[in-house]
């Protein structure tokens, strides 16, 4: 997936996104990505520069903010990820498909 030059990619060229915030409400804890010039599809990867707060809810789905557009991580199955399935994790996989609406974690995050 080719990005803007200002993106840091690994060495197979997927995008690496270090969070910009981490914020937790009543409905949903969202992860913010910032302004990024991102391809409408492809995989990226998501690195956490601070853990999720402990007070939150695990129960609550996630939300990814990217580009001004919050939408809601799901696994491949359409479930929604929640908080306890990223609990201890910093570094994760995620599928995005602007055009059909996916956005899901592709890694494994739970022993």
């Amino acid at each position: 997936m080719a990005c803007n030059p200002n993106i840091t990619v690994n060495a197979g060229g997927t995008p690496v996104l270090q969070s910009t915030n981490i914020s937790v409400g009543t409905e949903s804890v969202n992860i913010g990505l910032g302004f990024r010039n991102i391809k409408p599809m492809g995989k990226f990867i998501v690195e956490l520069s601070d853990v999720i707060p402990a007070a939150a809810t695990t129960t609550l789905p996630v939300t990814l903010t990217l580009n001004g557009t919050t939408r809601a991580l799901t696994f491949p199955n359409s479930v929604p990820v929640t908080v306890a399935a990223l609990t201890g994790v910093n570094v994760f996989e995620v599928y995005n498909n602007r055009y059909k609406g996916y956005l899901m974690l592709m890694s494994r995050t739970t022993a």
